[in-house]
């Protein structure tokens, strides 16, 4: 093993540990600060893309100093600190103006581990991680290579409540779990998946792009598909690139009458394939003056800066999301987008693209059944 990748696999046991003591206990032996500044002196020797963009600046002596790479960048080159023979997974961008982007990984351990650490905690609450797991989506297939897709089996995986309750193995391409098909919406297969829950005693964590519950809006045309006490949306994407569009309100109103809902449980998440850690809202309008205010795990940060500059701007002020994704070992530490948002009430409230940036968006898959073209690669390219 090379000192590259002894280094690496280092690193990333720091970030799980962090990541577990930062949720179970809120005090963690070693900070924010240290981490990532191990990290971005691990990418800036060994990651090309990032190594040119540090050039000639003196290497940062605090993690604010770090330098950002466009999210673009994904897009134009392979972004990674290891060799293409090392990869495990390769998630792309959804099909979008500019071409589609590549997140290359040498392992999803701490993706993950990451993931349902967060995803569990702010769907579930304190209440126990358990539910009947459905999708909205087509089934998940690493050919397609959907980071999106691969977290929501592996939220079936680890909140499936037949697994925990040891009534049988997971199977993630059982019938009835994934909802998406080429040309339809299979709203009979969700009514016998919630009767089952129901059934069952368990409650539903439905996971779903906002245009893929329009989709069901549409099919259901009217009727109502009541969900059991105590179950969950996660929504996630928004209508970015369609020419069809739906104000959220509405689509939360018809949402929660439809499915028969409580706001607070249609839980938005927000993710990008650039990144290895996403944030969660607490539930539809459920932020001051009814905005939705998501927040970030602690292992990652969120800095609205300005476009011209790239400064942070003062507190409640919008700017560029600039992402501080300590998961994001391999890849690229810090991204910057070009998504506005405005820090508020300890979280942060999303404004959606700059006027005249590049599309994108998971939704845009679920529109079309499928992602941009893939890039050549072997079955196989997504080993747990």
């Amino acid at each position: 093993m090379s000192s590259e990748q002894q280094a690496s696999r280092a690193l990333h046991a720091r970030v799980r540990r962090f990541a577990g003591e930062s949720l179970e206990r809120g005090e963690t032996s070693e900070s924010f600060e240290q981490l990532a500044l191990a990290i971005g002196r691990q990418q800036s020797a060994h990651n090309p893309i990032v190594a040119r963009l540090q050039g000639a600046r003196p290497p940062a002596r605090d993690w604010t100093e770090l330098p950002a790479l466009p999210a673009d960048a994904f897009r134009l080159g392979r972004v990674a600190s290891f060799a293409a023979s090392e990869e495990c997974a390769r998630f792309q961008t959804s099909g979008t103006t500019g071409g589609a982007g590549v997140h290359a990984f040498r392992t999803l351990d701490t993706y993950r581990e990451l993931s349902l650490a967060w995803g569990g905690r702010q769907l579930f609450g304190s209440s126990p991680a358990r539910a009947t797991v459905l999708a909205l989506a087509a089934p998940f297939e690493p050919e397609r290579r959907s980071s999106l897709g691969f977290m929501m089996q592996e939220f079936m995986r680890e909140f499936d409540a037949r697994r925990l309750l040891g009534q049988g193995p997971f199977d993630p391409l059982e019938p009835g779990r994934w909802l998406l098909q080429p040309g339809a919406l299979d709203v009979r297969g969700l009514a016998r998946g919630i009767e089952r829950a129901a059934r069952a005693g368990e409650r539903v964590l439905l996971l779903a792009t906002s245009f893929a519950l329009s989709w069901l809006l549409d099919a259901l045309a009217g009727s109502r598909c009541p969900l059991p006490a105590g179950s969950v949306v996660m929504q996630t994407g928004g209508f970015k690139g369609h020419v069809r569009t739906l104000d959220d309100g509405a689509l939360a109103a018809a949402l929660c009458a439809a499915l028969d809902l409580p706001a607070a449980s249609l839980i938005g998440e927000y993710g990008m394939t650039e990144l290895s850690s996403q944030l969660y809202d607490g539930g539809f309008g459920q932020g001051p003056g009814g905005q939705s205010v998501f927040l970030e795990p602690p292992w990652l940060r969120v800095t609205p800066v300005d476009p011209i500059t790239f400064a942070p701007v003062a507190e409640g002020e919008v700017g560029l999301a600039r992402f501080t994704d300590l998961a994001n070992v391999d890849s690229s530490l810090v991204v910057l987008t070009q998504d506005q948002v405005r820090r508020e009430a300890g979280g942060l409230v999303l404004l959606g693209r700059r006027p005249g940036a590049q599309l994108r968006g998971c939704s845009l898959a679920a529109e079309a059944l499928s992602e941009a073209e893939p890039i050549a690669l072997d079955p196989g390219a997504v080993r747990a």
